[in-house]
C-alpha cells in the first residue's frame, strides 16, 4: 500500500506553511453549455501532452504536492449536474468479481462500522486543502463485506450524475480511504458529492467519485469519465500525474 502523506498541520511551523492562495470560486461549467465545457477539459488535456507535460519520474516528498496552491476555501467542481437523491431511494451496489454482492439501503449503509479521518485534498485544478475532516464507511468494511474474488485488480466507481472515474484496487485499500457521509461533522451537502462520496487523500481528488452510486470491482482497468478525455488512471499528485 502507498504510504501515508498526511502530516497533522499543528506540527508544523508557521515559517514552513505555504502561502494560502486567494480562494476564487472557479468558473462553473454552466457558464457555457455541457459540451462546450467538457470540450474544453479535453482540448487542454490534448494540447498540455502535446507541449511534452509529463508526470515527474520521481515523486515529489513536500505535503504540499507539485503544482498546488493551498486554499481554505472549498470550491465546487461538478459535471454541472448535482442530483437530488433522497435517502429513502438512495442505494450503494457493490457487485463485479466478489464474492458477496451487495446493494446497501441508507439505513445499512449507515449501520456499518463508522469512522472518521482527517486529510489533505488535492483538485487537479491545481488547489489544494489541508486537514479536512470526513466522516463515513472506511473503503476496507465495504472490502470485506463482498469479498473480492483473486482476480479483482481494479475498482470502478459510478455516481447518480452519470459520472464514472476507475481506481487500482490496491490505492483504495489505504487506512483513510473512505465513502464518506460527513464533512467537518455535518451531513454532506448536495453540492459536495452527498449524500455519499468517495474520499481517496492520495490521489486527485476526480477520483473520488461525488453523488456514489456503485462501487465494481473488475480484473482488467475501465477508464471512467475523465480518463477517456485525456486524464490520467493513476493520477498521483505528487508526481504530477493529471494527464494520460
Amino acid at each position: 500500500m502507498a504510504a501515508n502523506r498526511r502530516t497533522r498541520q499543528s506540527k508544523a511551523r508557521p515559517e514552513d506553511r505555504p502561502a494560502l492562495a486567494p480562494h476564487r470560486e472557479p468558473a462553473h461549467g454552466l457558464a457555457m453549455s455541457k459540451e462546450r465545457y467538457l470540450a474544453a477539459k479535453e482540448q487542454w488535456a490534448a494540447k498540455q501532452v502535446a507541449r511534452g507535460v509529463r508526470p515527474r519520474a520521481t515523486p515529489s516528498a513536500d505535503r504540499l504536492p507539485p503544482g498546488q496552491k493551498l486554499t481554505t476555501g472549498f470550491p465546487v467542481l461538478d459535471l454541472g449536474v448535482q442530483p437530488e437523491v433522497p435517502l429513502a431511494d438512495w442505494t450503494l451496489l457493490l457487485d463485479g468479481f466478489v464474492e458477496n454482492p451487495t446493494r446497501l439501503s441508507w439505513a445499512a449503509f449507515n449501520a456499518l462500522p463508522q469512522v472518521e479521518d482527517s486529510s489533505d485534498f488535492h483538485c487537479v485544478t491545481t488547489w489544494s486543502r489541508y486537514d479536512c475532516h470526513w466522516g463515513g464507511v472506511a473503503f476496507t468494511s465495504l472490502y470485506e463485506l463482498i469479498r473480492p474474488k483473486p482476480e479483482a485488480q481494479f475498482v470502478y466507481f459510478t455516481s447518480y450524475d452519470g459520472y464514472s472515474t476507475n481506481v487500482p484496487l490496491a490505492r483504495c485499500l489505504d487506512d483513510d480511504v473512505l465513502v464518506a457521509t460527513t464533512f467537518e461533522g455535518s451531513p454532506l451537502t448536495r453540492e459536495h458529492g452527498g449524500p455519499a462520496r468517495v474520499i481517496i487523500p492520495k490521489l486527485y481528488a476526480w477520483k473520488g467519485a461525488k453523488f456514489l452510486k456503485s462501487i465494481t470491482f473488475l480484473p482488467v482497468d475501465k477508464p471512467g469519465f475523465w480518463e477517456v478525455r485525456g486524464y490520467s488512471s493513476t493520477a498521483d499528485p505528487w508526481k504530477e500525474e493529471r494527464y494520460a
